[in-house]
């Protein structure tokens, strides 16, 4: 019966990722990052087309206030907010991926 490092570098193999367990790790922190960072920019999408304006404007204008602090536009500030530290993160970290792919 194989062991666990050899079922992990099967299933890296079946993936179609380098035989280099190092690089197929980083590869595989990037893919998830891309992912976390696709998620986040259609929630900022969706909200950009909710309020025909961006993150920017929207709390330039103050549109919370401006609708009354109503429930749903203060869920969707904190959530758009979240999605917009989202996407800094992600490219971030997608940045220091790519640095680290560099090294090796």
């Amino acid at each position: 019966m194989p062991g666990i490092e050899e079922k992990i570098r099967e299933h890296l193999h079946f993936l179609n990722l380098q035989n280099d367990p190092q690089k197929a790790f980083l590869g595989l922190l990037k893919s998830e990052y891309k992912k976390r960072l696709a998620h986040y920019e259609n929630i900022d999408q969706a909200f950009r087309r909710k309020y025909r304006m961006s993150f920017e404007m929207f709390e330039r204008d103050n549109v919370v206030k401006e609708q009354g602090f109503s429930w749903e536009v203060e869920s969707d500030s904190m959530d758009w907010e979240q999605a917009i530290d989202g996407i800094k993160t992600m490219k971030a970290r997608i940045e220091e991926i790519d640095a680290l792919s560099q090294e090796i």
